[in-house]
């Protein structure tokens, strides 16, 4: 069984025991669980349910290792560059994303 569900403007195919990095969400600092309620599809063997855009009552139940405040990581280091040519202006910044690490505990459809 696997799903397919939106979180932070991106989609993930997901099954049942899958670690994910999703873009960082509220959460309590305390929580151990996130629903993910944004199912686009759900197969289930032979049986497929399409939704349009969201299936209703579907969700998707993931956990985190310890706690949310523990589950936060740091992405890559990014350096996106900004420059104009023959005009003497560059400029260089850094991004560094985080993401929460779950993983998948069960899907509902």
């Amino acid at each position: 069984m696997y799903a397919v569900v939106e979180q932070g403007g991106k989609q993930y195919k997901v099954a049942e025991g899958d670690h994910l990095n999703i873009e960082l969400t509220r959460a309590e600092p305390d929580a151990k669980t996130i629903e993910l309620d944004k199912v686009l599809f759900v197969r289930d063997g032979e049986n497929v349910k399409v939704g349009t855009p969201y299936l209703d009552g579907a969700k998707v139940i993931a956990s985190f290792k310890t706690n949310a405040e523990e589950a936060v990581i740091k992405g890559k280091k990014l350096y996106p560059m900004h420059f104009r040519r023959r005009k003497n202006s560059r400029r260089r910044m850094g991004h560094r994303q985080r993401y929460l690490q779950i993983t998948i505990d069960k899907i509902e459809a």
